[in-house]
């Protein structure tokens, strides 16, 4: 059966810093980034920043986080500002950094992930490897610490396909190791233990550097 995610509307929205042009926010675990396909999955950040900045106009996210993945996301607030982010998103300027815990022991310290993956298309949104059809996905990766059945990892990603953390520490030809918590790639838990923990990019009005770090909430 889909997941449908929980009702958060209970719960406000987490914001980091403000300005006239963006602002960040520390998204919710099982919560959607944009709207839902369904007319009862319209509670998303996009929706809830737009009606705490009434004045801001355009698409606003820059980028997105799967609705199972918590952690920082950067929206603008204004057409340009919208465009200037998502060009950086797309030039790859923009540094990210993911905490996750996967099952199991992890024998490495380090190490880096190519793989090429497209949606399954008998089993959205599932995504699966593809060498010819597929988008590549470049992640690095390191272990912070190791526990007796699950080991942390710092995620750098160099790509932001669908999933891809997600896919590449599942399959077999990655880390094989899922996250835990992953309903799709592994066993499902109380929430997929994936955070987005860091986030560093440019102004979108002086190009000032600057950059965003949370603590892991597991």
């Amino acid at each position: 059966m889909r997941f449908r995610p929980p009702d958060l509307r209970h719960r406000p929205l987490s914001i980091l810093h403000q300005e006239t042009s963006l602002v960040v926010i520390d998204k919710m675990p099982d919560f959607l980034s944009v709207p839902g396909r369904d007319a009862d999955m319209d509670d998303c950040v996009v929706a809830r920043v737009r009606e705490l900045f009434p004045a801001a106009t355009g698409s606003l996210a820059a980028h997105r986080l799967d609705m199972e993945t918590s952690g920082l996301m950067v929206l603008g607030l204004t057409p340009e500002a919208h465009r200037h982010l998502s060009l950086q998103f797309e030039q790859r300027r923009v540094h990210k950094t993911y905490v996750a815990l996967v099952e199991g022991h992890v024998e490495a310290d380090r190490g880096h992930i190519e793989l090429a993956f497209r949606v399954d298309l008998d089993d959205r949104p599932r995504q699966m490897l593809d060498a010819v059809h597929g988008k590549l996905g470049i992640t690095d990766w390191e272990v912070l610490e190791r526990h007796a059945h699950a080991t942390r990892l710092r995620f750098t990603p160099r790509t932001g396909r669908t999933h891809q953390l997600r896919v590449h520490a599942a399959h077999p030809d990655g880390l094989g190791h899922p996250i835990i918590g992953d309903r799709l790639y592994g066993t499902p838990g109380e929430r997929l233990m994936l955070h987005s923990t860091s986030l560093a990019f440019h102004h979108p009005l002086d190009e000032a550097p600057l950059q965003f770090e949370i603590p892991v909430p597991f």
